[in-house]
């Protein structure tokens, strides 16, 4: 891939808008988990841990069911579109990569105007290393990088732009989910914008 330019974004949360409930790590122990079953499983916990002292009286089967029927048809985020064609027409390849499942990630795209290649769509699921590990950023890293080209890594999450980032991706953040930088917190970025089209304007202009 000599002389090419890539981005890889992180797509629920990112390119895709959801409403974010809770988020674990249990890779981190050896126990690797998709996200969405984490999800299902520490729902009745989580309603717990938020001051209902009898969750399954609060809720049912059903309120989860709907919830995880809203989880499988995330909507992508305005301006999502405009920003994936602005990178395409600049030369990028626009890749995703992801802690959900392929096919209920990729069906966000088929349900979309954003056309993703199969092929461009990958998961932290087929590795067993879920993100922020370092070690789940590499290999997509190395693939990238082979020709000698440093590729960026896009999210609306700043821990997940941070930690691409220090492993060797080029840091591109979007404030539309957390509003605010904490470049204290995370470090600094290469690239920070307010809006998606405006992240890929400032890439472009800091690729050329």
């Amino acid at each position: 891939m000599s002389g090419s330019k890539n981005i890889v974004f992180d797509v629920v949360g990112t390119l895709a808008s959801y409403d974010k409930f809770y988020e674990t790590y249990v890779s981190m122990i050896g126990r690797y988990i998709s996200s969405s079953t984490i999800f299902e499983r520490i729902f009745w916990r989580m309603l717990w841990k938020s001051g209902i002292s009898e969750p399954r009286e609060f809720a049912t089967e059903q309120d989860l069911s709907a919830l995880m029927k809203g989880y499988a048809n995330l909507q992508m985020r305005p301006g999502a579109a405009e920003c994936v064609q602005k990178l395409r027409d600049a030369g990028f390849t626009v890749w995703g990569f992801t802690m959900g499942d392929l096919q209920r990630v990729q069906s966000y795209f088929d349900n979309s105007s954003i056309n993703m290649p199969k092929e461009n769509l990958l998961s932290c699921d087929s590795a067993k290393v879920g993100k922020p590990d370092p070690e789940a950023y590499k290999p997509l890293l190395k693939r990238l990088s082979s020709g000698g080209s440093q590729p960026w890594f896009a999210a609306a999450h700043q821990w997940d732009a941070s930690a691409a980032r220090s492993t060797g991706y080029r840091g591109a953040y979007c404030t539309v989910w957390e509003g605010e930088a904490l470049m204290d917190v995370f470090g600094d970025m290469d690239v920070v914008a307010e809006t998606l089209p405006e992240l890929a304007d400032k890439v472009i202009a800091a690729s050329q």
